[in-house]
C-alpha cells in the first residue's frame, strides 16, 4: 500500500478537520485527567498527542517498565472519543541512558560533549542509543500497535541533533565509501589538491571538526547530506518496527519548516502524511509572510495532498529573547492561513501550560489560569468553526504556481567562502514570494527534479547547485510553453559544489539567452539605478528610482530572443542588462542579474504572470497585512493587522462561517477572517 494511500485521510474521513494539542498528562496528578478530557470535549479537540516526552515514565530504569498510565490514559481517551496520534518517546532519551552508556552523547564540532539534562541528547550514529531506540519503540508498538484510540504515529520530535564524535566519524566514512567508492573517486570530489587536502586512507576522513580556517566546501556539504541521511534512518527504523505492528496506522513525524539541518523532500518521502511545526513570532509584524511560504512548502513536500500542521503555539512561545503573546484574534488567523494552504487540521504545543520545566512560560490551550480565559475561549471558538469547514477535510488547494528549492542548495549557497553572506537563499525565496502574496496567488515549494506539468509559472529564487538533469529539464518546460523567473547566483555549481567553467550559468543558458562573466557583490551602502530598455522594462511603464543594493552581476545577451527588462544605470555595468527577458521556444524566461528592489520584483513578477494567463481573484493589490488563498472553491481572507483593511475582489461572494453575502468590496476587522465562496461559481484566482 502506497503510503499517501491511507494517510492522512484515513484519519480525517472519520473526524473531519483535526483539531488537537500535545498533552503531557505525565506532569499532572492522575485525578486531573477527567477534567483535562472535559475541557478537551468543550474545545471541540478530537486529536491528542501522546508521549513524545516520556521515556522516562515508560522505563525508569533499563530493566523496568511502566505503562500502567498510559493504559489508563488511553482508555479515558477512546472512552471521550478522542482520538491519539501515540509517540515514540526517542528525543529525550532518560538520563540512566547518558549515564550508564556515555558514548550515546553527542559532541560538537569542537569536541565537546553535550550532556543530559535538557533533550535530543543524542547521537544519531550510536548503536547503544539506536538499539535502545528500537526497544522502547518495539515496547510500545506491540503493546499498542491495535489499540483503537491510536489512528497515527509519532516517531520522535523535531529530528535535528548532530554529532561529531568518533562513532559518527566512522559512520560518515561508510557513507562516503557507498558514495564514492574510492579515495580516488572521493579526492576528485571533494577538490583536495586544494590546500595539500589529499586523502591517503579513509581512517584519515573527519568530520568538519573546529578547523584554523575556511573547511573544504564539498567535504562539509557532504557531512550535511550524511547528517540528514542519519536521521532519516533513524525515522525509518522506528517506522519499520511500528508497521510490524501496526500496519493500516499512518506514521510521520514532526517536521520544522524551512529547517536547514535535514533535507525534508527526502523526509517526505517515507513518511505516511508530511506533519509540520510552525510558530508565527507575534513581535515580527510580517511574520505570516513566512508561515504562508512555509504552508506552501509543506504542500509542495505533500505532493499537491493535504498535510497536517502538528504543533503551533496559542499565545506566546517560551525560546525566543523576547516572548511576544498574540494579539486577540490572531490564534484563528494564524490557523485559517496553515488550513488555507491545506493543512487538514490544527494543532497547539500544548494542551495544559506546563508549571515547571523549560517550557512552563509556553502558552497552552489551558493556561495556568485555566479556563476562563481569553486564550481557552479562543480555542474553543476555533475548534466550533472547524466543524463548519469540515468539508474541507481532504480537499487539495492546488496551484498552477511552484518555487524550486533544494536543500543541496541551500547548505552549499551559504557556504562562509561564497562572495557573500547578504544574498541569503531565505530572503530570496521571500522577495520571489511576496509579489504573488500581494495579489492572492498560492505556491507549491518542490524540489527540481519534480515534473513541472502541472504548472503555468515556475520561480527560481536562487539555485547555486543545479544539477545538468534538473536544469535541463527546466529548459525544456519553458521550450514547450512554460514562464520562468530565476533570481542571481543561480546555476554556478554542480553537485559537489564545483564551480562551473565558462560564463554563467552556462546549465540554463539556451533558457535565459543570457551569459555572465563576473560576479561583484556591491560595496555597503551603494546602489545601482535600474533604467528601462525594451518591452517590459523595469522603468517606464514600471517603477523607476530603484537600486540594487547587494548583488550585481556582468551579463551579456545571447540571442535574438533575449532583451533587456532593465538595465543598470549607474557604477561600472552602467548599459549592460540588470534583468534580461528572453523568448525560448513557445515560452519565456526572465532572469535577474542582481538582487531587485520589491518594486522591481513585483512588476517583473506581474509580467510572469501575465505571460503564464494566472490572474489575480483580487482588484489590484492587496494590503501588505491581508492574506488570500484559496482552498475547495473557498478564498481565505485574512487579516494580519490589529487595524481595520479594505480588500476588492473581482466577484460577489458567500460566507461560509456566516452565510452572509460579501463583496466585492470588503472591510476587514481587526484580525478578521473570511471564508468566501463565489455565490455563482468558483472565482479564478489561478490557484
Amino acid at each position: 500500500m502506497h503510503p499517501r494511500s491511507h494517510g492522512l485521510s484515513a484519519v480525517t474521513e472519520r473526524a473531519g478537520l483535526l483539531f488537537g494539542a500535545d498533552y503531557n498528562p505525565e506532569q499532572w496528578p492522575e485525578e486531573s485527567w477527567p477534567e483535562d478530557i472535559r475541557l478537551m470535549q468543550e474545545a471541540g479537540i478530537n486529536l491528542v498527542t501522546l508521549g513524545v516526552f516520556s521515556w522516562a515514565r515508560l522505563q525508569p530504569t533499563e530493566g523496568t517498565w511502566d505503562f500502567g498510565w498510559l493504559d489508563r490514559i488511553l482508555a479515558l481517551l477512546e472512552e471521550a472519543n478522542i482520538q491519539v496520534c501515540l509517540a515514540t518517546p526517542t528525543a529525550s532519551p532518560p538520563p540512566w541512558l547518558g549515564h550508564r552508556y556515555p558514548s550515546t552523547l553527542p559532541t560538537d564540532a569542537a569536541g565537546t560533549t553535550l550532556w543530559y539534562g535538557s533533550r535530543n541528547q543524542f547521537s544519531p550514529s550510536s548503536a547503544v542509543y539506536r538499539s535502545a531506540a528500537r526497544q522502547v519503540t518495539a515496547a510500545l508498538a506491540e503493546r499498542y500497535g491495535q489499540h483503537p484510540a491510536v489512528v497515527m504515529w509519532h516517531v520522535g520530535n523535531e529530528l535535528g541533533q548532530i554529532s561529531y564524535d568518533d562513532e559518527t566519524a566512522a559512520a560518515f566514512r561508510t557513507w562516503l565509501l557507498r558514495r564514492y567508492g574510492s579515495l580516488e573517486h572521493l579526492n576528485s570530489a571533494w577538490g583536495t589538491t586544494f590546500w595539500s587536502q589529499g586523502y591517503s586512507t579513509w581512517e584519515e576522513i573527519l568530520p568538519p571538526r573546529t578547523a584554523p580556517y575556511l573547511h573544504n566546501p564539498t567535504q562539509v556539504l557532504d557531512f550535511k547530506r550524511f547528517t540528514s541521511e542519519s536521521l532519516l534512518k533513524l525515522f525509518t527504523a522506528e517506522r519499520d518496527i511500528i508497521r510490524q505492528y501496526s500496519p493500516d496506522v499512518p506514521v510521520t513525524t514532526n517536521l520544522m519548516g524551512f529547517f536547514r539541518g535535514a533535507d525534508y523532500f527526502s523526509f517526505a518521502g517515507e513518511t505516511d502524511l508530511v506533519g509540520n511545526n510552525w510558530y508565527t513570532d507575534p513581535g515580527q509584524p510580517q511574520t505570516w509572510e513566512l508561515g504562508a511560504l512555509t504552508h506552501d512548502l509543506c504542500r509542495g513536500l505533500a505532493g499537491g495532498t493535504p498535510w497536517l500542521l502538528m504543533e503551533s503555539a496559542a499565545s506566546a512561545v517560551n525560546w525566543r529573547p523576547h516572548n511576544s503573546a498574540k494579539e486577540p484574534g490572531a490564534l484563528r488567523v494564524d490557523s485559517f492561513s496553515a488550513l488555507a494552504r491545506g493543512s487538514d487540521g490544527i494543532c497547539f504545543f500544548q494542551f495544559r501550560q506546563s508549571a515547571f520545566g523549560a517550557e512552563r512560560f509556553h502558552s497552552a490551550v489551558v493556561p495556568l489560569a485555566g479556563e476562563d480565559t481569553r486564550v481557552f475561549r479562543e480555542v474553543a471558538e476555533l475548534g466550533s468553526q472547524l466543524q463548519d469547514l469540515r468539508l474541507l477535510a481532504g480537499t487539495p488547494a492546488h496551484s498552477r504556481i511552484a518555487i524550486l528549492f533544494d536543500w543541496d542548495s541551500w547548505w552549499a549557497a551559504e557556504s562562509p567562502d561564497c562572495p557573500t553572506d547578504r544574498l541569503g537563499v531565505l530572503d530570496q525565496l521571500q522577495a520571489y514570494y511576496r509579489p504573488l502574496l500581494r495579489r492572492g496567488l498560492s505556491v507549491e515549494v518542490v524540489h527540481p527534479s519534480t515534473p513541472l506539468d502541472r504548472f503555468d509559472l515556475v520561480l527560481v529564487p536562487s539555485l547555486f547547485l543545479l544539477a545538468e538533469d534538473h536544469a535541463a529539464a527546466l529548459t525544456e518546460w519553458v521550450h514547450q510553453g512554460g514562464t520562468a523567473v530565476v533570481g542571481p547566483f543561480t546555476g554556478v555549481a554542480d553537485s559537489n559544489g564545483h564551480l562551473r567553467q565558462g560564463r554563467f550559468p552556462s546549465v540554463l543558458s539556451s533558457m535565459l539567452g543570457t551569459s555572465g562573466e563576473e560576479w561583484r557583490p556591491l560595496a555597503e551602502g551603494i546602489g545601482l539605478d535600474f533604467a528601462s530598455s525594451g518591452p517590459g522594462g523595469v522603468s517606464a511603464d514600471g517603477p523607476a528610482g530603484l537600486e540594487a543594493t547587494v548583488w550585481s552581476e556582468d551579463l551579456r545577451l545571447d540571442g535574438a530572443g533575449a532583451s533587456a527588462a532593465a538595465t543598470f544605470a549607474s557604477g561600472a555595468l552602467a548599459g549592460k542588462p540588470a534583468v534580461v527577458r528572453n523568448s525560448h521556444g513557445r515560452g519565456t524566461a526572465w532572469y535577474a542579474g542582481c538582487d531587485l528592489p520589491e518594486a522591481a520584483l513585483d512588476h517583473i513578477v506581474g509580467e510572469a504572470l501575465a505571460a503564464a494567463r494566472i490572474p489575480s481573484p483580487v482588484a489590484g493589490m492587496l494590503p501588505d497585512d491581508v492574506e488570500l488563498a484559496t482552498r475547495g472553491g473557498h478564498h481565505f481572507l485574512l487579516n494580519h493587522s490589529p487595524e481595520p483593511r479594505t480588500v476588492t475582489l473581482t466577484g460577489q461572494s458567500v460566507d461560509l462561517l456566516t452565510g452572509d453575502a460579501c463583496g466585492p468590496h470588503l472591510t476587514l476587522e481587526p484580525y478578521g477572517a473570511l471564508v468566501l465562496k463565489d455565490s455563482t461559481a468558483p472565482l479564478e484566482n489561478g490557484n
